[in-house]
């Protein structure tokens, strides 16, 4: 795995959610013989003993449940061992939802996305605003959850030298909420260890759907930025080749500066020469990869 993608031209890699933690032996080796070098982990990595398939959301920080929460304590100082064995310093978090016991808004709001065809029309936007609405309600008690894990797990950040980007998400009731970005990164300032992880196409996504405005919201969260996934989105399709959706790419080149962590963030259904083809368009388009 790790020399098809150092053939590819890569010279670092992020780890995933999706590796199990049978990869761990030979991905060690690996980083070892030098083939390839680490930049980022994306929270759970290795995957927990006994999941094979990509599970970043299987426990919550935010969850209800005090075992869950645990859990998610428990297996992401895994990954921040992890982090230290492969040499990297920054990690991915997702931040769990807010969830219903009936009549989830995000699911109301999925249904009128789908039959408006993303035209923005009048049931779209009231779909929009009753979520919206029943989800400010609702989030209090899963926020306070979320701090408090995030400032029990900074403590062995701090010490064990690594970061923690939390990424934006595109679930409409995923945490944080668009709005509560911003709010959430100055709160976790006093940690030292929390940054903001920006995904291109989960951003384009919720444009898309009326939440936000993607230039204006990642311009507003740079100050806090630790890193990216890049990747484009085609039909409400993400992971796809940059270049070939709907981004903008000038908005992200302006905001990419030097010593961030960028990550090309492809579908697994993606070609070797389609990989080739996004990574030759991010490296023209965005002049800090130029080094």
């Amino acid at each position: 795995m790790l020399r098809e993608l150092a053939d590819l031209g890569f010279e670092y890699v992020e780890l995933s959610h999706g590796t199990r933690l049978t990869l761990a032996p030979g991905i060690l080796k690996g980083l070892d013989e030098g083939i390839i070098k680490v930049a980022s982990l994306h929270n759970f990595c290795p995957l927990p003993v006994g999941v094979t398939g990509a599970a970043p959301n299987l426990y919550e920080p935010s969850a209800a449940s005090r075992r869950e929460r645990i859990l998610w304590l428990h297996n992401t100082q895994k990954t921040i061992d992890f982090a230290n064995r492969v040499g990297c310093d920054r990690i991915v978090l997702h931040s769990g939802r807010a969830r219903f016991l009936f009549a989830d808004p995000e699911t109301a709001f999925e249904d009128a996305y789908e039959a408006d065809q993303g035209e923005n029309g009048l049931a779209l936007k009231a779909a929009r605003e009753k979520g919206l609405k029943r989800l400010n309600r609702k989030k209090a008690s899963f926020m306070k959850r979320l701090l408090e894990n995030y400032v029990l797990i900074s403590e062995q950040a701090n010490e064990r030298g690594v970061k923690f980007g939390v990424e934006n998400r595109e679930g409409f009731s995923e945490l944080p909420l668009d709005a509560d970005m911003v709010a959430l990164q100055k709160t976790l300032e006093e940690q030292k260890v929390f940054g903001y992880w920006h995904d291109s196409g989960h951003a384009q996504l919720k444009e898309h759907m009326g939440l936000i405005e993607h230039k204006a919201f990642l311009e507003e969260l740079r100050p806090h930025l630790l890193g990216f996934h890049l990747h484009d989105v085609v039909d409400d399709r993400d992971h796809q080749i940059p270049g070939t959706g709907a981004i903008d790419w000038s908005v992200i080149a302006d905001n990419v500066r030097e010593g961030d962590v960028v990550v090309m963030e492809m579908s697994p259904r993606l070609r070797s020469e389609e990989i080739r083809q996004g990574r030759d368009f991010l490296l023209k388009t965005i002049p800090a990869l130029a080094g």
